[in-house]
């Protein structure tokens, strides 16, 4: 468990230490050689490296003789046990661009997708410890997240109607989810996952374009629909204003002929050629 310490302030321990090699150099200078590299050894063994410097958003883990100690996490020049061992752990907050990988959608579709995650240390005694690497166990366990997560949801609706939340339209609560399997993987290491998203996603290469074909098959038969619909109804009230008005009496021969005539002309993807007709309606 993470333990926090106040080291004292390094200053005066610093002040001391130029005190001691200037004495050993003077008692060098004047012959007196045995108290001169007593002065020098004092200064370097005990003062030297007890002097610590601590920056903003950063800590150090200290361990005595391999038995945990402590951690100093304030920012400032100080003076710890001179037989410390001091390993740094940054506090600050990291972007980790996690690489674009393949992996299958829940319908087992290929598919490619990336990460940008932010974290922080929040422990620094688990992530000195309870891991070897704690930068690249983040990257490993947030590829292996990536991938469960991926399986969890299908790409997009096309194959599955019934989903409500698919990679593709639901960012928020896929992105919330990626943020909360990544920190149940890096509590171990006390890291805190700040935010998680997915910048890159898209179909395999080897899909992508069939994939492709099918959404324009798909859009077009939906385009198609909705011309029918509409020129379905446009020719029910032509046919409905002509018999109420009684501008022409048609029979159903008549109507079947007026009704192909204008579902083509409505429904073809290309402009219409008119026609004129000097002779009878049956010629």
């Amino acid at each position: 468990m993470e333990k926090t310490i106040k080291p004292s302030s390094g200053w005066l321990l610093l002040t001391l230490m130029f005190v001691l090699f200037a004495g050993g150099a003077a008692l060098l200078l004047m012959g007196y050689f045995v108290l001169g590299i007593i002065l020098t050894f004092l200064a370097l063994l005990f003062v030297s490296p007890g002097l610590i410097a601590v920056e903003p958003n950063s800590s150090r883990v200290m361990t005595l003789f391999g038995t945990y100690t402590g951690t100093i996490k304030d920012s400032g020049f100080f003076y710890t046990n001179p037989f410390y061992t001091k390993k740094k752990v940054s506090l600050r907050a990291v972007t980790l661009d996690v690489p674009s990988i393949k992996v299958n959608d829940k319908q087992g579709n290929p598919i490619m997708i990336g990460a940008v995650v932010t974290y922080r240390v929040s422990d620094t005694f688990k992530a000195a410890f309870a891991v070897e690497n704690y930068p690249e166990f983040v990257k490993i366990q947030s590829e292996t997240a990536m991938r469960k997560l991926a399986g969890m949801y299908s790409y997009d609706n096309w194959e599955d109607g019934a989903a409500i939340l698919t990679l593709r339209s639901s960012f928020d609560e896929v992105n919330h989810q990626l943020a909360l399997e990544i920190g149940e993987r890096l509590h171990i290491a006390g890291i805190e996952v700040i935010e998680a998203r997915i910048n890159n996603l898209a179909y395999a290469t080897e899909i992508a374009q069939a994939m492709l074909q099918r959404q324009q098959a798909t859009a077009i038969v939906a385009a198609r629909s909705t011309i029918v619909e509409g020129a379905v109804g446009m020719v029910e009230m032509a046919l409905d204003h002509l018999s109420r008005r009684g501008i022409i009496e048609l029979d159903d021969e008549k109507k079947a002929a007026m009704v192909s005539n204008l579902l083509v002309v409505l429904c073809g993807d290309r402009n219409a050629q008119p026609v004129v007709n000097t002779g009878t309606l049956h010629q």
